[in-house]
């Protein structure tokens, strides 16, 4: 793109500039005046400095520093990825494994972070602790040893109505027509035949003869036809695959039975002491299953803070019940992030109602600068077979499509006979919609609404929400934010822009933590206060790597200072 030169000026309410304008509400608007794009355009503002002008460089161009000058770190797939087809190819929708038996050895791990998983889940309905830790070693050896970047999220039990764990079997089959039992009697292993262990007590008192009973969501059916003390028995009327753990409901009359689940603890004792496990091995995320309202987020997070001090472990509600549906917006307010987890708010709501919640629940998200995963059954086909249906396709397609921050396996990865192989599907899909996206020009016509909380904020987000318009407009090929705590790259993800968000950021936490979010690529980064040194510092680190080159256009944006810079790479 041809060489230009323009003049930026953004302006707080003591000094508004010719060229700007300030609403009342305290937006700051920036505007390019016509004329050439410049090699270097810079405008800043800071609280410390409430008088805003923009300056030119008088030299053009930013002196790079040596590249021992600073340690950099990036995830060593994204930088090769970087290198092989440059920024604006990379992809923007970030995706979730599930660990599970099949991919639990470090060479299996190493072989996900090689295809892109950007976050590793730990479902603590499976395997014992000391399972679970092995594994957070296994990542984190991976991380320091590797080069890659794979943030940890630990995803609580709940307390819904679940089955046990077989008798020790990896799962069972249910044949039309069978008769099972699901007892709430404990058993040793193995389990007597056609038998099924239930973790609820009421469980046979609540259930009526004549109840439909879905496992997991509806893999399989049963109505049950006798109930005997605390035995329940049960014909299969729609065959399939029982796992251990899987989640049981039971419908009356076309609707489903809430009336006991409801009363149910949405965190178990179990659950605590899983979190404090989760603590003191330092996940990056927590993830509530069955969250009923606010109040239980809100407690979770003063726990966190009590128990761990500084802590950056965000709490990611789950939102797989009508409990959760009918809390939602307090719900989304109160977490750090959500996952709609499509399995078991399919067992609770008609299924035709799941893809317009979905939609619901992204565009929320979305609005209120949370990020959403979509899961569940994405490329459920996969734990079996080496490709997907086209109609998993399409369900991916539409996700990406949607916005969503991220994708995730569960079953696929855990336990399917090819989990590479469902990765890359994710991933390759991922990709094509997004480019198809940008070949379109589909820029963004959501209307964000403030999410700022105060006029230091206003002004990050109004900063932000220019930047990504500009990237759009001059065809931009990345995005610089430098940001400690990693507020301002969230803003910028928000905003969707169509080339990926460089975050620079000075925490291993906040960069783990920044790699669930559209379109960042978490860097971390030794920095000051001084956005010249920075930028000439990152300048050479990026270029001596291969991953920029002299000539790219970047914007660069720090909420250390407020401040958004437009320039070619020297």
């Amino acid at each position: 793109m041809p060489a230009a030169h323009s003049l930026l000026h953004l302006a707080a309410p003591k000094s508004v500039a010719p060229t700007s304008t300030l609403s009342p509400a305290g937006a700051a608007h920036l505007r390019l005046l016509p004329s050439r794009r410049p090699q270097r355009l810079v405008t800043s503002c800071s609280s410390a400095h409430p008088d805003l002008a923009a300056f030119p460089n008088p030299n053009g161009l930013l002196v790079a520093e040596p590249a021992a000058a600073a340690p950099i770190d990036i995830d060593v797939a994204t930088e090769a990825e970087l290198r092989e087809n440059g920024s604006r190819s990379t992809r923007r929708t970030k995706l979730v494994c599930t660990v599970g038996p099949a991919t639990c050895g470090p060479s299996e791990l190493e072989a996900l972070a090689v295809g892109g998983m950007n976050v590793a889940r730990l479902n603590m309905c499976h395997g014992d602790r000391e399972w679970h830790q092995k594994v957070i070693s296994s990542v984190r050896r991976l991380n320091e040893e590797k080069g890659y970047a794979v943030a940890v999220m630990m995803d609580t039990e709940g307390s819904e109505i679940h089955m046990g764990d077989l008798g020790g079997a990896p799962a069972a089959k249910a044949e039309d027509g069978e008769i099972w039992t699901f007892s709430v009697r404990s058993f040793e292993a193995p389990l007597p035949e056609l038998t099924v262990h239930v973790n609820y007590e009421g469980f046979a008192e609540d259930v009526r003869v004549g109840d439909d009973l879905l496992v997991d969501g509806g893999m399989a059916r049963f109505e049950v036809v006798e109930k005997l003390g605390p035995d329940v028995k049960c014909r299969c009327t729609d065959p399939g695959l029982l796992l251990p753990r899987a989640n049981l409901t039971f419908w009356r009359d076309g609707s489903v039975v809430r009336a006991k689940n409801a009363m149910l603890p949405t965190i178990t004792s179990k659950d605590w002491l899983d979190i404090d496990f989760g603590i003191a091995v330092g996940v990056d995320f927590i993830a509530v299953s069955f969250v009923k309202s606010a109040e239980v987020i809100n407690h979770l997070k003063s726990y966190i803070a009590a128990r761990s001090r500084g802590s950056d472990i965000a709490v990611i509600a789950k939102i797989e019940s009508i409990d959760s549906l009918t809390n939602l917006e307090e719900i989304i307010r109160a977490s750090d992030g959500a996952m709609v987890a499509r399995g078991d708010l399919g067992a609770q709501i008609p299924l035709e109602q799941v893809p317009s919640i979905q939609q619901k629940i992204v565009k929320l998200c979305r609005q209120l600068n949370k990020p959403v995963i979509v899961a569940s059954q994405l490329l459920e086909s996969m734990i079996e077979y080496p490709i997907p249906t086209r109609a998993e396709v399409a369900d991916v397609s539409e996700a990406v499509h949607q916005r969503a921050d991220a994708l995730m396996l569960s079953g696929e990865s855990a336990m399917g006979r090819y989990p590479d192989k469902a990765l890359i599907v994710l991933s390759s899909v991922s990709l094509r919609i997004e480019r198809w996206w940008r070949e379109e020009k589909h820029h963004e016509p959501l209307e964000l609404e403030d999410v700022s909380s105060s006029f230091s904020d206003k002004i990050s987000e109004e900063i932000c929400i220019s930047a990504a318009k500009m990237a759009n407009k001059l065809e931009v090929d990345a995005v610089f934010v430098y940001t400690k705590g990693g507020h301002m790259a969230s803003l910028l993800s928000r905003c969707r822009p169509d080339c990926p968000i460089f975050a620079f950021t000075n925490s291993t936490s906040v960069r783990r933590r920044l790699n669930l979010q559209w379109g960042l690529i978490p860097f971390r980064l030794t920095f000051s206060d001084d956005m010249e040194s920075n930028l000439n510092r990152t300048f050479s680190l990026l270029k001596a790597r291969g991953m920029i080159k002299s000539g790219d256009l970047v914007i660069a944006l720090s909420d250390m200072l407020q401040s958004i810079q437009v320039m070619n790479v020297p």
